[in-house]
């Protein structure tokens, strides 16, 4: 699978990329619903794969991308696997917002997933025609939101997002202990979040967890996303 991106905003150059493999993990009762589940940078898609295969949610199909490999700016030029390139963790860095990427027919924002998740989900079926996906649920684990200080605005230019922000559940968590994506940046997510009208955030800190999961965070979303998709069959 190829991975397409404009450079620039209004620029015609483009580059592509592949994909690595994408692992799927399927449901084990009736499906109910899908979830397509980003890495983070430098991991891949059998990570997450084996983080969610056990997971006590056996209506869920979790698609498992992995990113193409690419060189990413805060890493000294450094090439991983990454959805998109990043030159710093601040409010005031630049925002990839060109990058677009296709998983398994979904078509979403890499550089802000979050936002555009939130915002605009589409699909496409195989000969390019697009779909609306209903859009239920976004988690977000020891991230930040990129482009927080134009959230509001860009929200306010469309009455379908404010409807969306006003309904859609977010659950956020973050470790307070984290030395790679600092704290403050996933609390900061939220507070932007709940500013620009997402009426349903939830935001769990974990005390002495660095960059990474544990089974009491996993435990979290597992039951938090039982309760809000209203699941059958859930723990």
């Amino acid at each position: 699978m190829n991975y397409e991106y404009q450079i620039g905003s209004g620029s015609t150059a483009r580059r592509t990329l592949e994909f690595g493999k994408t692992h799927v993990v399927r449901p084990k009762g009736k499906h109910e619903a899908t979830i397509v589940w980003l890495h983070g940078l430098g991991d891949n898609g059998l990570s997450s794969y084996q983080l969610l295969e056990s997971l006590p949610l056996p209506n869920i199909k979790w698609i498992c991308p992995t990113a193409p490999i690419r060189s990413v700016a805060i890493l000294g030029g450094f090439s991983c696997n990454a959805w998109f390139d990043m030159g710093e963790l601040s409010e005031d860095g630049p925002v990839d917002w060109e990058v677009k990427v296709g998983i398994g027919g979904f078509s979403m924002g890499a550089a802000t997933a979050l936002y555009s998740a939130t915002c605009f989900a589409m699909g496409k079926y195989g000969n390019g025609i697009p779909y609306l996906i209903n859009l239920r649920a976004v988690i977000g684990l020891s991230g930040w939101l990129p482009g927080s200080r134009t959230l509001t605005s860009r929200i306010e230019m469309s009455d379908d997002a404010r409807r969306r922000a006003a309904s859609l559940p977010v659950f956020l968590s973050h470790g307070i202990s984290d030395d790679v994506v600092p704290y403050k940046y996933g609390e900061k997510s939220a507070q932007s979040l709940s500013s620009a009208g997402f009426q349903y955030i939830t935001f769990k800190s974990y005390d002495g967890v660095g960059h990474y999961t544990v089974p009491s965070e996993m435990a979290e979303v597992s039951n938090w996303l039982g309760s809000r998709l209203g699941l059958e069959g859930t723990l």
